[in-house]
């Protein structure tokens, strides 16, 4: 399954320092909960990742901040 990441989920990496690895981690082991309609929200560490499942592809949306 390769990752593929939108331009503002890369701006949003390098402006919070979140490398590619910790992404994947966080899709990895974050905790998951549905975004309505089709995006899944993985809760880790500091940071939540929002991406959406496109083919055999996982497409990252942003990188947020938990709150």
């Amino acid at each position: 399954m390769t990752i593929l990441y939108s331009k503002h989920a890369r701006e949003k990496m390098a402006e919070r320092g979140i490398s590619p690895n910790e992404v994947e981690e966080g899709i990895k082991c974050g905790s998951k909960h549905q975004q309505y309609p089709d995006k899944i929200v993985s809760d880790f560490k500091y940071f939540s990742v929002v991406y959406k499942k496109v083919e055999n592809n996982l497409y990252i949306i942003t990188i947020k901040p938990r709150w």
